[in-house]
């Protein structure tokens, strides 16, 4: 069975570091603690005198002092390595964590998963052909040499990095090594971990170059596993979860994500927030726990993406050159607004065929929405929505119509104000539908906030979000003050909603009422 012994980078907290040690050790697992050697020194004594009695833990022999983006990263993670080696030879994976981790599966769990693959679990990517530098530099990271720390001397790294590009001062990259790229944390098996060390003394010229690169632990053990495994043997892919905000900063998990965590194809998360006391506790118990089920549905991404952004969502339009003239005749936009689309779309058919005027479905939700070719605008959702008030313009021109009808997300209230600022005359008609559980439990679904494997407690526990924001939307599109906007609800009958339609397609009530009446209308 497997057994992992922790590589704890740690810089911060001795309670936390004390607490999280006694936890994976407990469960017969094993630790080498590296606590930064810039951190008080008190700190360290208070750790290590309440570990002495832990025979499976252990210290990295030397305290290196570590700063962001610099070689003493790595310098400090293969410290703690060697000591774990060598003082737990039991030990067939070695995991890389930090302090801010906490294990989010119980070590039964965790122990079967490693079990199940004879694999290294690594980010492991070319550095030149995959796009995993997001921003900031990226070629100069490995072929110049690096004095100054950016965070801490930010003109003096970019003005050495200028001085060695305008004299042509750059360092050759080993001919026999790929470069790679990835997550700094991984989980390797043991006679990987060994096969990197015996690199480490066999290959001084590799350790002199990966010690003059920019973020070396992005690119180290990368490169390094790639090279002395292989390919076959590798996954890659990091076993502990890490989400970024939308600011390209670490996502901190809180006490309400406990439930989001335990069910991501993940055995550890990062970070964790420190005030996060009730997780800590709930995430703690269980890792000692045996016979859990996990359930693993993995939308973690677009979960926290819809709870975090619920009302804090703004974006900022600039106008277009060809937006500010306006159209030069009277035009009438329809948009029919409503959250179920199936209905909106039939909608939409009979109006097409009762009005004559042209319609388009969902042209700003859905990426394959049938559009004439409009000389590539129309090509991305993005492009629509950039130039969307050029799209409109460019669609009454097309079809030859004073009338163009067009369904939107009721989400979309900023995009429904921009039109409506135009000069075309903006009627709007919002359709109310029934929204039963079963129903959002399914939308959740679709739209990747749950998975088949969610547990159904989850589920349950998210509805009521989801029904709550689908009302904060329709209380939003009637406060925003529209002048044209009608409603028709799956709660009335036909002869009630034949007349808010009959305005907003300025038809008879006769014909509204025809519409109104059409079977499965609200059918889901």
């Amino acid at each position: 069975m497997a057994r992992i012994a922790y590589i704890l980078l740690c810089h911060k907290d001795p309670d936390a570091v004390i607490a999280q040690a006694e936890r994976l050790t407990a469960a017969g697992d094993c630790m080498a603690i590296h606590f930064d050697g810039r951190a008080p020194k008190d700190a360290f004594q208070k750790i290590e005198a309440a570990l002495a009695g832990n025979p499976n833990v252990t210290f990295a022999r030397r305290r290196v002092k570590c700063g962001w983006g610099e070689w003493s990263l790595v310098e400090a993670t293969l410290e703690a390595t060697r000591a774990a080696v060598a003082a737990f030879r039991r030990a067939t994976h070695f995991y890389l964590l930090s302090g801010d981790c906490m294990s989010i599966k119980s070590a039964e769990y965790a122990h079967n998963f490693l079990d199940s693959k004879d694999v290294d679990y690594i980010e492991s990517f070319d550095f030149f052909e995959s796009d995993w530098i997001k921003t900031g530099i990226k070629g100069e990271r490995l072929t110049h040499r690096h004095f100054f720390n950016e965070r801490k001397h930010k003109s003096l790294f970019y003005a050495s990095l200028a001085l060695q590009s305008r004299l042509g001062l750059t360092q050759q990259i080993p001919s026999d090594l790929q470069i790679m790229i990835g997550s700094q944390w991984w989980c390797l098996r043991r006679r990987t971990v060994e096969a990197v060390l015996s690199f480490c003394e066999e290959r001084p010229d590799a350790m002199r170059f990966f010690r003059r690169t920019w973020i070396p632990d992005e690119t180290f053990f990368q490169t390094v596993v790639r090279h002395v495994v292989p390919g076959v043997e590798i996954e890659t892919r990091t076993l502990t979860l890490l989400m970024f905000t939308d600011y390209g900063m670490p996502v901190t998990f809180y006490n309400d994500h406990f439930d989001l965590l335990l069910t991501q194809d993940s055995l550890f998360a990062r970070k964790i927030s420190p005030e996060a006391t009730d997780l800590k506790a709930r995430l703690g118990r269980i890792y000692a726990e045996t016979g859990v089920h996990f359930p693993i549905s993995g939308e973690a991404e677009s979960l926290y993406r819809f709870l975090a952004g619920r009302g804090r969502i703004g974006r900022r339009y600039a106008a277009r050159f060809w937006e500010e003239a306006g159209h030069e005749q009277p035009r009438e936009l329809l948009i029919v607004v409503c959250k179920k689309w199936h209905v909106a779309k039939r909608l939409m058919a009979r109006i097409k065929q009762v009005t004559g005027a042209p319609g388009i479905d969902y042209l700003f939700n859905e990426e394959d929405t049938e559009l004439p070719h409009l000389g590539g605008i129309q090509s991305t959702l993005e492009k629509r929505t950039r130039h969307r008030r050029a799209l409109i313009r460019m669609l009454f021109d097309y079809h030859g119509k004073d009338r163009l009808a067009i369904c939107l997300d009721p989400s979309m209230i900023d995009l429904m104000q921009d039109l409506q600022s135009d000069r075309s005359t903006v009627r709007m008609l919002e359709i109310e539908c029934d929204m039963t559980d079963d129903y959002l439990a399914g939308h959740a679904m679709r739209v990747g906030l749950a998975g088949a494997s969610t547990p159904k407690d989850v589920i349950g526990r998210l509805i009521p979000a989801i029904r709550y924001d689908i009302l904060h939307e329709s209380g939003r599109l009637r406060q925003a003050g529209f002048p044209h906007l009608e409603r028709i609800r799956q709660s009335a009958d036909p002869e009630e909603n034949a007349g808010p339609l009959a305005r907003f397609l300025s038809i008879s009530h006769e014909e509204a009422r025809e519409i109104t009446s059409m079977p499965h209308l609200f059918t889901d």
